[in-house]
């Protein structure tokens, strides 16, 4: 079945051709679980169905492998030094 959603992220439209019944279809938006109502599709497709997020979409907004990005939250070795401890891994 051809699915057409709008992506949370992006707002672009994409459809995809998955392998789904309205029956799974009606099962989900009624309130079962997306895994439990399309058991037989992959976790792309499946997002695909609830956020319209295609998988090319997802890598390029989700996984920046060169660096981590800084959330403003202090690393749980600068929270023990904050406290006067610090952490080494030498005993």
């Amino acid at each position: 079945m051809k699915i057409t959603r709008q992506s949370i992220l992006s707002k672009k439209i994409s459809s995809m051709d998955i392998d789904v019944s309205h029956e799974q279809i009606a099962l989900w938006e009624s309130g079962v679980l997306i895994q439990k109502a399309m058991p037989n599709l992959c976790e792309d497709e499946r997002e695909f169905i609830m956020t319209g997020i295609t998988p090319d979409e997802w890598d390029a907004h989700m996984c920046d492998d060169e660096e981590e990005e800084d959330d403003g939250q202090p690393s749980w070795e600068q929270e023990w030094e904050d406290f006067g401890e610090v952490y080494s891994d030498e005993y």
